[in-house]
């Protein structure tokens, strides 16, 4: 991580202000300065705003209520059939036109191959289900980030400094106490 000259006291030690990804501009221009940059940004805060809560029902649906996509795809069915019926039983009623259903006829090849598209695409679809949460990293990162700048880079110059701490106190308890045999030269031909 580049390190910045300037120097930030806490008190009692000074603690180099880190930069992170090596930046010199704004975190707007570095996320291309266009809308997805407005949207990770909640610089455009209806959009931003309408797609967490989106992904938010998302995850909720699947993640903490654990329902199945096999199971809202078979309720979305069902309540297609059941709209289709009523919309069939109106207009006989009403003297309308009923709703035209094409009739499908398959032989079982065609319906396997159906079946096997449908899975394999199901299958993809659930993998990027799967990366939901990083989305939503994604989505609120950047944007707490830019708010909490100083901070965030305070407490990772305090993180950087502890690990190096406890490095060179790894490398002088265990790793300087592993014997070492002597070091043979390469034969060079």
């Amino acid at each position: 991580m580049p390190i910045n000259k300037t120097y930030e006291s806490d008190g009692e030690t000074t603690t180099p202000r880190v930069n992170f990804f090596g930046r010199e501009r704004p975190v707007h221009a570095i996320l291309g300065g266009g809308k997805v940059a407005d949207v990770l940004l909640w610089r455009n805060q209806k959009l931003s705003a309408t797609l967490l809560f989106g992904v938010t029902a998302i995850w909720y649906l699947f993640e903490v209520v654990e329902y199945n996509f096999v199971t809202l795809f078979c309720h979305i069915c069902i309540t297609t059939m059941l709209i289709v019926f009523i919309r069939s039983i109106t207009a006989e009623y009403f003297g309308w036109n009923p709703p035209k259903i094409p009739e499908l006829i398959s032989n079982e090849d065609a319906f396997r191959e159906v079946v096997s598209t449908f899975h394999r695409r199901l299958n993809e679809l659930l993998r990027k289900f799967l990366h939901i949460a990083g989305f939503l990293c994604m989505e609120t990162l950047p944007y707490l980030y830019a708010r909490y700048e100083k901070e965030v880079e305070y407490h990772a110059g305090q993180m950087t400094k502890k690990a190096s701490k406890m490095y060179k106190r790894f490398d002088s308890r265990v790793l300087n106490k592993i014997p070492r045999g002597p070091v043979k030269e390469k034969k060079r031909t």
